[in-house]
């Protein structure tokens, strides 16, 4: 009885049984982890490609629109003149060809009829009497060709601070004339003489609508002191942005004497002056640091101090104008030739530095060298003090070869591989040195500098 009495107040044996499972509640839970993830991977997505954006930005920011001028070359011109097979007309070129052989026939077919019916009006041949009022509307017509570059012609301010001999400050003024090179799309970038904005603490370029901004000096080059400016398109009004144009770069390589030519900007001192007349010689050339460059010669009546460029008929640029170059004693307008500054302006136009080896060279022709018994190749007039040239021993009177092993014949072979170079690089450069025993090869290393 007492063992059945303990078997009842024995502790409870329990057994413990399994929760069942809520489906419903499962099931929204899944639906709700989904959720969150997606939300999850849009927002981490957003957040990727923001990030992405900025460092990319920040990292890699984007390159410039680089600004490319076509160079002109002297054997091509000559092979279109004499009609030569080595390279054909551009597309352009054979329309307007086509065009005025075209027009030569019609004038041929159109005389041949006026002698056959025995017309009087204007025989083949006959001379065409040109009137007054003829001259004038070609004086009338090139003007119009001035006045059209004014949209791309600019006047260039450059103020300097000083003290007087009393330590009184005022400033100083100095101006020249440039034009609009190029839109690389972030600035306008305009072409002047560095030599009046030299040291300036404040520049300016004051457009044809009288509207002026702030400039910056981009680069230049110190051995012709042409400069490149940089004018941001921030700075400039929509209105302004709408009257200005970028100037065309014509191939001067094919000017020859008595071709007509306005000269604008400031060729008398005064802004904005429209000149004409015609071009008197092609053959002057002047030797600066490292090349030398032909000079246009006009018979319109300049000043020392004018500055401003040479338009064709086109209204092309074929001529730079630069008061450092100007006679004061002949009274007339010059012009560095457009063509031969091309590669170097377009290197300055992208932010590059010119390179510099420090030579006065000139050109061992076919005739000096069979007068003189000189090698052919690059005659070194003289040599810059503490240039590269001298630091790496090259001397007056040595007669330059090859570069880098490409063979040198002429001081535009030279210009072109210099220009080809960088600051920096090293080339290897052999010289013809005159000793007891006559001419005897030298190498020499030089590192190319830049003229400050």
């Amino acid at each position: 009885m007492q063992e059945k009495d303990n078997e009842c107040f024995s502790f409870i044996n329990e057994k413990r049984k399994e929760k069942p499972i809520n489906r419903k509640k499962l099931f929204i839970y899944a639906l709700f982890v989904v959720a969150m993830a997606v939300v999850f991977g849009v927002i981490a997505s957003f957040v990727f490609v923001y990030c992405r954006l900025q460092w990319e930005d920040y990292l890699l920011p984007p390159d410039k629109n680089v600004v490319t001028i076509p160079q002109d070359y002297l054997e091509d011109t000559q092979s279109l003149e004499t009609g030569g097979s080595e390279q054909a007309l551009s597309s352009e070129d054979t329309q307007e060809t086509e065009s005025e052989q075209e027009t030569q026939t019609s004038e041929s077919e159109t005389d041949t009829q006026s002698l056959e019916t025995g017309g009087s009006e204007q025989a083949l041949g006959e001379q065409v009497e040109i009137t007054v009022a003829d001259y004038q509307k070609l004086q009338n017509r090139l003007y119009d060709v001035g006045r059209g570059a004014s949209s791309f012609m600019v006047t260039v301010t450059g103020i300097k601070s000083d003290t007087d001999w009393l330590y009184n400050d005022y400033e100083r003024k100095g101006q020249a004339s440039g034009f609009i090179l190029a839109d690389n799309g972030e600035e306008l970038l305009i072409l002047t003489e560095r030599k009046n904005i030299a040291d300036a603490q404040e520049i300016y370029v004051t457009f044809c609508n009288e509207v002026t901004v702030d400039a910056a000096m981009k680069k230049y080059d110190a051995a012709t002191g042409i400069a490149v400016l940089s004018v941001p398109l921030a700075l400039i009004d929509a209105g302004t942005m709408e009257v200005l144009s970028v100037a065309a770069l014509g191939n001067s390589l094919v000017t020859r004497q008595g071709e007509l030519v306005i000269a604008v900007g400031s060729p008398l001192g005064s802004n904005y002056s429209i000149l004409t007349g015609s071009i008197t010689s092609t053959a002057n050339s002047i030797n600066v640091i490292d090349n030398k460059y032909s000079v246009f010669t006009t018979d319109i009546v300049g000043n020392k101090n004018g500055s401003g460029v040479l338009l064709n008929v086109s209204g092309e640029v074929i001529g730079l104008v630069m008061q450092g170059y100007n006679s004061g004693e002949s009274g007339v307008v010059t012009a560095f030739s457009i063509s031969e500054l091309k590669a170097m302006i377009e290197r300055l136009s992208n932010g590059g530095d010119i390179p510099y080896a420090g030579l006065e060279l000139t050109t061992v022709t076919n005739d000096i060298a069979a007068e003189n018994e000189i090698p052919k190749g690059a005659y070194i007039k003289d040599v810059k003090m503490d240039s590269p040239a001298m630091n790496a021993g090259l001397q007056r009177g040595d007669v330059i070869v090859s570069m880098d092993g490409d063979v040198i014949f002429t001081v535009d072979g030279y210009e072109s591989k210099l220009m080809s170079l960088s600051p920096g690089d090293t080339v290897t450069v052999v010289v013809k040195r005159q000793s007891p025993e006559g001419y005897t090869d030298i190498t020499c290393l030089v590192e190319i500098g830049v003229l400050q």
